[in-house]
């Protein structure tokens, strides 16, 4: 049997209670933020001047032991987050294109999302300053039949829970429904020095009266530094740090630092306040970039225990080339007259 404290913490942590890591999961949270800036800022699309695709995989709170709420029924899914992202930059547009696709499956809520994003780039001092624009679409499901709330216990942890009588959970069936959102930002970047942006995802902050479930505006402030070591120019560190809050109610910080030798090997440390501390690891072959990172879980949630999660780990790839179009060559006009 698993822990009785499991059960009382299934519910209000796998389906409300988020605010922490993710703030209710609408937007999927990533360790190797520095490698997935476009999922959060739409002014990254196409700053790299690259082609490029990236696919990063989460999967959070391995080990952690949730009972099902009635001996009949399935136990609410730990975070799992697949994302892909593709961006380009676009001469006669003046900036750059993105897509974003993602998936997020946490406690009985499952979603998938897609955006679509435009920045307008231009020359500004030693960089280069974008401002974006991305629209976003969101379907949602929660399992219905799965849940039931603090009153339909029956007293015994172990035991079958009585019929449920909240009526915002008492339906038999999965519901979904689609959002539609919009969102914006600003990156600025001197390429290979050191680059800060901010952005506000959700504008519009859409609801659902369906599956009772509204989008939180969530502001990101990132920015991140190359340094490379005078003794030994190979060698480069690379600080960063990211602060993300949703509707100004909970605040949440990721700071990082990465040491990369000759942009061929890289590794570092995150830390995330009150959350986690991580350890990152790389390689670069050719033009594809490996990634890998292990969460160590600092909360309660990750208690050296029976049922308690032993970390998180997080996978990232990512592809980028460069299409160059030769010039043509300047035009020869003959003229076979002779003038006398």
């Amino acid at each position: 049997m698993k822990t009785k404290i499991g059960k009382i913490l299934a519910l209000p942590l796998l389906i409300l209670g988020f605010s922490c890591v993710g703030f209710a999961q609408q937007e999927a949270q990533f360790t190797q933020y520095m490698f997935n800036r476009l999922s959060y800022n739409p002014g990254y699309a196409g700053s790299s001047g690259s082609i490029c695709a990236t696919l990063m995989y989460r999967n959070q709170w391995l080990g952690f032991g949730i009972d099902p709420p009635t001996p009949t029924s399935e136990a609410g899914k730990t975070p799992q987050s697949l994302l892909f992202s593709f961006d380009m930059p676009v001469k006669f547009l003046h900036g750059g294109i993105g897509l974003v696709f993602s998936s997020d499956k946490i406690g009985y809520h499952s979603s998938v999302s897609g955006h679509i994003d435009y920045a307008f780039r231009i020359y500004w001092g030693p960089g280069n300053l974008a401002a974006a624009i991305e629209g976003s679409f969101y379907n949602s499901t929660l399992q219905f039949s799965q849940l039931f709330g603090s009153s339909d216990f029956t007293g015994n942890y172990n035991g079958p829970t009585s019929s449920a009588g909240d009526p915002l959970i008492s339906s038999s069936s999965d519901a979904s429904d689609m959002l539609i959102d919009l969102s914006t930002g600003l990156y600025y970047q001197v390429p290979g020095t050191y680059y800060f942006g901010f952005s506000i995802k959700n504008l519009l902050g859409a609801s659902s009266e369906v599956i009772h479930f509204k989008n939180s505006r969530v502001f990101y402030l990132v920015g991140g530094y190359e340094y490379a070591i005078p003794a030994n120019p190979s060698f480069k560190l690379k600080p960063s740090g990211l602060l993300k809050t949703a509707d100004f109610y909970k605040f949440q910080i990721d700071l990082s630092c990465l040491l990369d030798y000759q942009n061929l090997l890289w590794g570092g440390v995150n830390y995330r306040f009150q959350d986690a501390v991580s350890v990152l690891a790389g390689v670069n072959y050719n033009k594809l970039r490996i990634g890998l990172s292990y969460d160590l879980t600092t909360s309660k949630i990750g208690s050296m225990k029976n049922g308690r999660s032993f970390g998180t780990i997080e996978a990232y790839l990512r592809y980028c080339f460069k299409v160059i179009v030769p010039p043509k060559p300047p035009s020869i006009y003959r003229n076979t007259r002779i003038l006398d």
